[in-house]
């Protein structure tokens, strides 16, 4: 009996701990696991900003040289004329001028982005739901918006001086009278003549403006897909999964609203960049009688002037073309994450 009573123990055992090691396996990651699964979330939000932005590249930089031109020596009075004229002045490589070093700013801020929204998200419910009564609760609109807005200032602090350079590359044209090489020149020129701040100049609106304006394109783009697929109002829902003109649908929508509301403080951050720059394009200065560029001491100053000396309309200069891009940017940006998410067989994705 005890001989039989040792052999059931041991059996027992013998189960347990075969069954706590598949548990084990399939519930913890090993740490390489973890470290791949970051990586290919970095790459597929990098790959997701480098598309999006060279897809609308034309049109960036034409939003650019309408919210930067000198309103007394107007060059570019919208946006077919202004596409038109770089054309036939700058050619081809014009109209896609500035975008390398977009993209060399796009890939690394995209790729933060978008994981730094997949943790912040998972970090917010986590404390949401550590509050009484909320131990089943999923991510609302308004912890969306929170885990967007994280994610927006964090990748834009981080590649901010990127942005800068980029907006001055973008500017400059055959004609200015100092030609910036490419990122690093820019980037080494503005360090040696205006300082280590000036390539943060613009960067409190544009903290500002990244609240909204990222916040509102993850909680609308992902609040679209949940009513979507839960509901199923216009019976877009196959097998519980949305296409993807649907998913490009609700991804323009997202960016629609968000840059509307977001568009004042970009163009004052664009303004922002410019001071200081001595030798900048005649698009900034003018010509002439005209010349000359204001200054500001700060964004509400910024501000002040564009109204007082252009009106309330200045501060969505370069609108037309921005919702032009816009729209299928964060589109293409939302869908091409998670296809390649889907190629690279990541688990985890921005709606779960």
């Amino acid at each position: 009996m005890a001989s039989e009573d040792v052999k059931r123990s041991e059996s027992a055992a013998v189960t347990t701990i075969v069954n706590l090691a598949e548990e084990a396996r399939e519930g913890v990651k090993a740490p390489g696991y973890a470290v791949l699964s970051i990586c290919k979330s970095l790459f597929a939000g990098g790959v997701a900003g480098g598309v999006s932005r060279t897809a609308v590249a034309p049109l960036e930089r034409m939003k650019i040289l309408l919210q930067v031109q000198n309103p007394h020596n107007i060059k570019y009075s919208g946006t077919v004329q202004g596409l038109k004229y770089i054309w036939r002045t700058e050619g081809l490589r014009g109209l896609f001028k500035g975008n390398g070093t977009n993209c060399a700013r796009i890939v690394p801020n995209s790729a933060v982005k978008f994981f730094s929204y997949e943790q912040a998200s998972k970090g917010i419910l986590y404390l949401y739901r550590q509050q009484p009564g909320n131990e089943n609760a999923q991510l609302t609109p308004v912890l969306r918006l929170g885990a967007g807005a994280t994610a927006g200032i964090i990748a834009m602090s981080a590649t901010y001086p990127m942005d800068m350079v980029r907006g001055r590359l973008t500017v400059q044209t055959a004609n200015s009278p100092y030609q910036y090489r490419g990122i690093a020149h820019a980037l080494s020129t503005v360090l040696r003549e205006e300082g280590p701040r000036a390539l943060y100049r613009g960067w409190l609106p544009s903290v500002i403006g990244v609240v909204p304006y990222v916040g509102l394109n993850f909680a609308v783009y992902e609040s679209l897909k949940d009513w979507l697929v839960k509901d199923n109002p216009f019976g877009l829902v196959e097998n519980n999964e949305l296409t993807i003109i649907t998913r490009l649908s609700c991804g323009a929508i997202a960016g629609t609203v968000g840059q509307t509301i977001a568009y004042p403080l970009d163009v004052i951050r664009r303004r922002m960049q410019m001071v200081g720059w001595k030798d900048a394009s005649s698009v900034v200065t003018g010509e002439g009688r005209s010349k000359g560029s204001l200054e500001y001491n700060g964004m509400i100053d910024a501000f002040r002037k564009t109204v007082r000396h252009e009106g309330f309309g200045a501060l969505y200069k370069g609108l037309v073309p921005n919702s032009v891009k816009v729209v299928p940017s964060i589109a293409i940006a939302f869908v091409t994450y998670e296809m390649v998410k889907d190629v690279l067989g990541v688990e985890f994705k921005i709606s779960d």
